[in-house]
């Protein structure tokens, strides 16, 4: 089927991803079809062989290099001078392309068979919440889609980090749950912050990974004064650490865990779940300000924005 240019939803350690042919520029476009997303939102290529990043990628910094042989597979992607290989449908129209290789079995299993790149950006709408399981992606899509591949539900359950490069020095552009200080310390490198010049990458935007429920993320004490003055007036749901909240019959609460890589793991579902309930606002607890935590802050501001 993507050797035919057809569309094929497959899983990942991180989100499920809408999967095409990488070097299929009409097969690419169905993607950005499907999706309803804009042209110069670019993609990540997916590959199953690490020979394959000298295909797609060219002038590949040592600390890539370092990256690759620390963290891939799993649920890093890098951004490098793309090769002329690589159609630039799938760069968004820039000289740089973002490279992946996935841990899940049946994502490896799939590129190896494959033989080739295959971008995968999650599969969904552009901008609602990305899927963590195969039934959601049956869900947004329907026959959109010539198959779904059901991995089950994804271990790690938010966006992939995504670091780009100022000559030698690693720059984080999105945070995902590889997070800075870990980087930082396999490398011996200090991971700098995104600048205004470096290139676009999916999933930066500022509104990003929302429910159609307006959503609000709040300050453990926010939470709790916007409780004690809403309880009753309007349905609410509530996603919070603190089991003391959310016990007014008009608000579907979740306790959420206090792990980091719990609860990146559920966070998508738990929004659909409250997303589906009913509740004219979510109301999201801010998590923690440390670093195992960004990934999921990034994902909930985005989710927030403009709410």
């Amino acid at each position: 089927m993507l050797k035919d240019g057809q569309l094929v939803a497959f899983p990942t350690e991180t989100v499920y991803g809408l999967g095409a042919d990488a070097l299929n520029p009409l097969a690419v476009k169905r993607v950005y079809e499907a999706k309803s997303r804009p042209l110069d939102h670019p993609l990540i290529i997916h590959i199953g062989l690490e020979s394959l990043l000298d295909e797609f990628a060219i002038h590949i910094p040592r600390v890539a290099r370092d990256l690759v042989a620390r963290f891939w597979p799993g649920p890093l992607t890098l951004v490098l001078d793309a090769s002329d290989k690589v159609p630039r449908i799938v760069t968004g129209g820039q000289d740089t392309v973002a490279i992946r290789f996935p841990s899940h079995p049946v994502a490896i299993d799939l590129l190896k068979e494959f033989g080739g790149g295959i971008v995968g950006p999650s599969a969904n709408k552009f901008g609602r919440l990305s899927p963590t399981r195969a039934e959601d992606v049956a869900r947004d899509f329907g026959p959109e889609v010539s198959l779904i591949l059901d991995g089950g539900p994804c271990a790690v359950g938010i966006e992939s980090t995504i670091i780009g490069f100022d000559g030698e020095s690693p720059v984080m552009l999105r945070p995902g749950m590889i997070d800075r200080e870990s980087i930082s310390k396999e490398i011996s490198e200090n991971v700098l912050s995104a600048g205004f010049k470096l290139p676009r990458v999916p999933g930066a935007l500022p509104s990003h990974y929302a429910p159609r429920t307006k959503l609000r993320l709040l300050g453990t004490e926010e939470v709790r004064r916007y409780l004690e003055k809403n309880a009753g007036s309007h349905e609410l749901a509530l996603l919070t650490f603190q089991k003391s909240f959310g016990a007014s019959p008009n608000i579907t609460t979740i306790i959420a865990s206090q792990e980091p890589n719990d609860y990146a793991k559920n966070l998508y579902q738990r929004l659909r779940e409250l997303d589906s309930c009913g509740a004219e606002l979510i109301i999201v607890e801010a998590v923690p300000e440390m670093s195992p935590w960004d990934g999921i802050r990034d994902r909930l501001t985005r989710a927030a924005h403009l709410a």
